[in-house]
């Protein structure tokens, strides 16, 4: 089912979520298809479940190229519950972010070039990987969401912050997230 997806400014967005404690639940299955049925409705890169009202540590991500990153490598569809996130090195790398809780808008974001993430599916199984690029960019973006994190809160230059038309005029900046 597509659910609306909630905008900066709303203090859900703010809040810590709360860990998943129950795996291959029909509930968790009917969170993580509305997870996906509303990223791919939005043409979005990503999607936290505190985007749609949902308390609970669980992000989508990944799949088919986005028209917003046509260059970038194709991040693997994941399904990932209780994520733990671990920097590997110290360098940092800049890039453009948007996001469908902050629509119509771009920012440059640092994040870690390099990282091990892991957590588990919805039914419980293992998952850990280590990534860089774009890949380590999109975890970070959609796990911040569950620490009520979003994208400007991480904007240290706001000149190069603003409106994607205004940014990048002429240019289809496709999906947020």
């Amino acid at each position: 089912m597509i659910r609306e997806i909630l905008r900066m400014g709303d203090p859900r967005l703010l809040s810590v979520c709360q860990p998943v404690t129950e795996f291959g639940t029909p509930a968790l299955q009917a969170l993580v298809a509305d997870l996906v049925d509303t990223m791919h409705a939005a043409d979005g890169a990503g999607l936290a479940a505190p985007q749609i009202g949902v308390d609970l540590r669980v992000v989508v991500f990944g799949g088919s190229p986005s028209a917003r990153y046509p260059d970038a490598p194709v991040v693997p569809f994941t399904v990932l519950v209780n994520p733990v996130l671990t920097p590997l090195g110290d360098t940092m790398e800049e890039g453009w972010e948007g996001c469908l809780s902050v629509p119509g808008l771009r920012g440059v974001v640092a994040r870690h070039g390099r990282l091990r993430y892991g957590g588990r599916d919805p039914d419980g199984n293992l998952i850990d990987r280590t990534v860089d690029g774009f890949h380590a960019r999109v975890v970070q973006h959609e796990c911040d969401h569950l620490d009520g994190i979003l994208y400007p809160m991480r904007v240290t230059d706001f000149s190069r912050f603003g409106y994607t038309d205004v940014l990048f005029p002429g240019v289809d900046a496709g999906a947020d997230d």
